[in-house]
């Protein structure tokens, strides 16, 4: 009876896991699709953002089934509720994976962003893949420093996001003020990927210490 309970948590975290592949793939996707104007990319973005939505339905579902049959308690009762709060958290990521593919569909087939921004959105597209693995990692193999990690990984977006402020904001910008929105959008939507992120590696630290984790502005 208790493997059988055992298996059914490690199930519930392999699905989170699962689900941070796929939000990961689907920013690469949609950061691939918005630097070169693919469509077909990110209409398949799109398209997979439903598939997202059903694993985080399936991980939820489960996660209740487990709190109405088996009454967790103390670590279980933690796992099953942070599993529950993680999959908003891994969705919402899977979200925002959509609205840069749908942007980049919006435009077609002009370009979204001037050349001179794209390498910044490059970077940030490679930081959020990284921080979706790092995330992945941590929920398959729960290791306190390395989920607090994410917070320091983190900065590195924070630090990309805040420069865009400074290019837009330059008398250099010649662009206009459409690119300069939809710059400044995008780049928010990065930004909150990565919040995301940090706040399934906070819940992860709860998970094996206990400690609340501190509020995000996501």
């Amino acid at each position: 009876m208790r493997e059988a309970y055992k298996s059914k948590l490690d199930g519930l975290a392999d699905e989170l896991a699962t689900m941070c592949e796929a939000v990961g793939v689907a920013i690469r996707k949609a950061t691939d699709a918005l630097l070169n104007a693919d469509l077909a990319l990110a209409e398949e973005v799109i398209s997979e953002d439903l598939h997202i939505d059903e694993l985080r339905n399936r991980a939820e579902g489960n996660a209740f089934a487990l709190l109405a049959l088996q009454a967790p308690v103390a670590t279980d009762l933690r796992v099953v509720v942070s599993a529950i709060h993680a999959g908003g958290d891994l969705e919402r990521m899977g979200d925002l994976a959509l609205h840069v593919a749908s942007a980049a569909r919006r435009r077609h087939p002009a370009y979204v962003l001037p050349d001179e921004v794209k390498p910044y959105f490059a970077e940030m597209g490679k930081e959020a893949c990284q921080l979706a693995h790092k995330a992945a990692e941590v929920i398959r193999h729960p290791e306190v420093n390395k989920a607090r990690e994410l917070d320091a990984d983190d900065d590195a977006m924070d630090d990309l996001h805040r420069h865009m402020f400074t290019v837009l904001m330059s008398p250099d910008w010649t662009h206009g003020v459409a690119a300069a929105v939809d710059a400044t959008l995008l780049a928010r939507f990065y930004e909150r990927y990565g919040d995301h992120a940090v706040a399934v590696a906070r819940r992860m630290v709860y998970v094996i210490t206990g400690e609340m984790p501190s509020p995000l502005e996501v």
